[in-house]
């Protein structure tokens, strides 16, 4: 397989890739508060100009990673870690809100983390069997009926679409980041960088994220400490404070994405690409290696998976 055509479809997995997919959507709050609920988690970051992008042999030129360019963000406040179940069901608990994939009545969920009665074969992702679309996959019941984040507080919220993250953002009075201050965060004060740490992996035999280890998408050794999803806090933080901006969960950012295919394509009810950043426990060196600190992805706006999350951002 070429690299620059390679799909990032370990990364995630969009809703029309689904036939039989329901259309509805779910409500946006848009209700903006004062107080910023939270901000004990957040990083003020100065902000200033910073070098984005790579044009690293290990990149993806199909995604759009490169050139690499000089660009410049506004000082900005920035989780320290992704928004985490506690928090998510706060918002629910205070506001009422149902997720995209409640509405949908399923969502996307690694083969490996279900019981062989929920796999139905003609739920798999075509190309990518290791996805299926779940019913009653939600945030609270991230395998589906029987699942449970009882145990998962601290862990990040999972199942969440680019809608259901704007509409936190809007009840705790923050935003979905750009991708410009995504990556300068990231990066933690380090100049082009592989990774968010430097430019090995593992770091005198260390593991500094979570990541797929082992075969995939069939053995997970686990090596890590994690099969799933880590804490949210967890693996020694950036130079900025912040905690696992390489593997775990992918991230929504605000920012459309594009590159020459979306260009090309139209999306159904108008749900345009959105950015992801930072990969997640699925991505592998042999498959999709977007844990980089410069790799990107993207999703539908109404797509949600057991690997994708988000971090917000406050304006000073």
């Amino acid at each position: 397989m070429e690299k620059e055509n390679q799909q990032a479809s370990c990364c995630s997995v969009n809703r029309a890739s689904i036939t039989d997919a329901k259309t509805e959507t779910s409500p946006v709050t848009n209700q903006k508060q004062q107080v910023i609920k939270f901000k004990d988690k957040m990083v003020l970051l100065d902000g200033g100009a910073f070098l984005m992008g790579t044009e690293d042999d290990d990149g993806f030129p199909a995604d759009q990673e490169g050139p690499v360019r000089k660009e410049e963000v506004q000082p900005f406040y920035i989780d320290s870690h992704t928004v985490t179940n506690a928090e998510f069901k706060a918002f629910v608990d205070e506001t009422g809100y149902k997720t995209e994939a409640e509405v949908f009545g399923w969502s996307f969920v690694f083969h490996l983390f279900l019981q062989k009665e929920q796999v139905i074969e003609e739920r798999r992702v075509p190309g990518t069997p290791w996805w299926l679309a779940v019913d009653e996959a939600f945030w609270y019941q991230p395998e589906g009926p029987g699942s449970s984040i009882d145990e998962r507080m601290d862990h990040p919220v999972i199942h969440v679409s680019w809608n259901d993250a704007v509409a936190f953002c809007d009840w705790a009075g923050k935003r979905l980041p750009t991708e410009k201050e995504w990556e300068y965060a990231a990066r933690g004060g380090l100049v082009q960088k592989k990774y968010a740490w430097g430019d090995e992996l593992h770091p005198n035999g260390e593991h500094y994220c979570n990541i797929w280890q082992g075969e995939f998408p069939v053995n997970n050794t686990t090596h890590d400490g994690y099969i799933g999803t880590a804490p949210a806090v967890s693996f020694p933080p950036n130079g900025y404070g912040l905690y696992n901006v390489s593997g775990n969960v992918w991230e929504w950012c605000a920012d459309p994405f594009e590159n020459d295919n979306t260009k090309q394509l139209k999306y159904p009810g108008n749900q345009i690409p959105r950015v992801m950043r930072g990969g997640s426990y699925l991505c592998h060196h042999s498959y999709c290696n977007r844990y980089r600190v410069a790799a990107r992805s993207a999703n539908t706006m109404d797509s949600s998976t057991g690997n994708l999350g988000f971090r917000c951002v406050a304006d000073i």
